[in-house]
């Protein structure tokens, strides 16, 4: 496992798709995750310390694992299979160490608001890493900075649920 950090948010120039940027702690390594919207927003949101007046699902899922007496100890890209990335979370509860199957959005997500590491595996690196933002296809520019979490902010805010959930 190499020890990556959140270098930030991009969107890929073709798709205007959100793209999660992880780089090794040594800053040799980039490696692009594609996410959706609502993933970036809550990884912004971490990144930028914007907090809501109501928690968010992962403010809710680490509230739940503290009031349960376990932490949050570290999240793994564990694989690259047919594009889609696999990640667990590490959860220790007294002395038992659990593994959680996740989306690396939602692990990274929780990860930053836990403080925990972020690790990626070494054959998923070698899929998918590349040298350099440039050739990840985001042009190499975060796009998601402060004044956009604010923007991020004030739509969550605004939302309805009656206009946003499922009419059956």
């Amino acid at each position: 496992m190499v020890e990556m950090k959140v270098y930030g948010l991009a969107l890929d120039e073709d798709t205007q798709v959100p793209v999660l940027v992880l780089k090794d702690l040594a800053g040799n390594t980039v490696l692009p995750i594609w996410i959706g919207a609502m993933e970036a927003m809550a990884i912004s949101l971490a990144l930028n310390g914007v907090s809501l007046p109501r928690p968010m699902t992962h403010d809710l899922l680490l509230s739940t694992l503290q009031a349960l007496d376990a932490r949050v100890v570290g999240v793994d890209v564990v694989s690259l299979q047919d594009g889609t990335y696999y990640a667990e979370i590490q959860v220790r509860q007294g002395d038992a160490l659990r593994r959680v199957d996740c989306r690396p959005s939602d692990g990274i997500a929780l990860a930053l608001r836990a403080e925990a590491p972020i690790s990626v595996h070494e054959d998923v690196l070698a899929q998918a890493a590349t040298d350099s933002l440039q050739e990840t296809g985001t042009g190499g520019t975060p796009v998601l900075t402060t004044e956009d979490a604010d923007k991020w902010s004030d739509m969550l805010e605004k939302l309805n649920v009656e206009e946003t959930k499922y009419k059956m």
